[in-house]
């Protein structure tokens, strides 16, 4: 059952942009809405690379006939609001963990902290593994909302906070996190500090007012938002893989015919591709930056890293059986990411 928020509301004006795709002639001249978050800023902002250059694939394949529009920076609400969105009205959104979970908690299993050594493991987990399909099943099923596709949002996540330098779990003790979900309130407080959940939008006034202390995101992200100015430490732990979810409404897409599909799939999965090339070579260029911005930048050595392992995925694994996710999700992902060995 889904979330009580999420039950069908009033179609609003602004949402209903895309039907013309709903029926007649796949190729119908028309417009669909993209949403996501993040500013339009291409230099700072994975999503905005991948978005800009889907809208422009799209609109290639198809002659011109399709076009996205693209409203980035959360225009279109909180990520609560832009899913309802696209479950309602045929659209599409790229959305984080806050976004989707609530529809499919299972989607927590795939943040297990270290679940991946590289980008290649963690791409090949999305794009081949059992546990990712059957959670796209089950996502379609239960809010008539189509996985499209994992789209990188700049690397693997880092540390970051104004207190004191963190190279080993201990060195959280007392501190305030800001938290995208439970997820990451549940690791927090498995390194003996808080975690407190608040909107993206919020986070840099959280940081500025000290209601937080620190917060995880990837580089770009931090460089982002100008997080560098009130966060002093930038801890590289690469503890979870930093992704967000490009998704669309099920009908919609349903009511295209078999051409449209595969053109609009085949944009989608060449986007992807760039980005990903894009993203990649990036990493250590946005480190960089961030340090000539005045942060300074821990490299936790390979005994720190195992402490954050030791003490985060036996923990994180815990509070997944606890918020009653079913061991075979664990199972399966732990299959497919080559770590059995945690369920022994």
């Amino acid at each position: 059952m889904l979330p009580s928020h999420f039950m069908p509301k009033l179609l609003t004006g602004a949402c209903l942009v895309g039907s013309a795709l709903m029926a007649g002639s796949a190729f119908a001249a028309t417009t669909i809405n993209l949403s996501y978050n993040g500013q339009p800023d291409a230099e700072k902002n994975a999503v905005h690379v991948f978005a800009t250059n889907l809208k422009e694939l799209v609109a290639e394949k198809t002659d011109n006939e399709v076009e996205l529009r693209l409203f980035p920076n959360s225009m279109l609400g909180s990520e609560e609001d832009r899913m309802e969105q696209t479950m309602n009205t045929p659209m599409l959104n790229i959305a984080s963990f806050a976004g989707v979970s609530p529809l499919v908690e299972e989607l927590f299993v795939s943040a297990i902290p270290f679940l991946f050594d590289d980008f290649d493991a963690a791409r090949t987990f999305f794009d081949e593994g059992d546990y990712w399909q059957e959670l796209t099943d089950t996502l379609a099923e239960r809010a008539g909302i189509d996985m499209l596709a994992v789209v990188e949002e700049g690397g693997f996540l880092a540390f970051t906070n104004n207190e004191r330098p963190i190279s080993h779990p201990d060195d959280f003790k007392g501190l305030r996190f800001r938290a995208m979900d439970p997820s990451q309130v549940a690791l927090y407080e498995s390194f003996g500090a808080s975690g407190t959940p608040i909107p993206w939008t919020e986070t840099y006034m959280a940081l500025r007012t000290g209601v937080a202390n620190g917060q995880m995101n990837p580089p770009m992200y931090i460089a982002l938002a100008s997080l560098y100015e009130v966060q002093k430490y930038l801890t590289l732990a690469n503890i979870q893989y930093s992704d967000q979810f490009l998704v669309g409404n099920s009908d919609m897409i349903a009511n295209w015919d078999e051409e449209l599909r595969a053109t609009f799939m085949e944009a989608v999965a060449e986007a992807n591709h760039n980005a990903r090339e894009s993203n990649e070579s990036q990493v250590e260029s946005r480190i960089e930056y961030l340090e000539a911005q005045g942060m300074e930048v821990i490299r936790p050595s390979h005994d720190d890293l195992e402490a954050f392992r030791t003490i985060g995925q036996p923990a994180y694994l815990e509070w997944l059986t606890e918020r009653g996710i079913e061991q075979r999700w664990i199972d399966m992902a732990l299959e497919d990411a080559g770590m059995d060995e945690l369920n022994n």
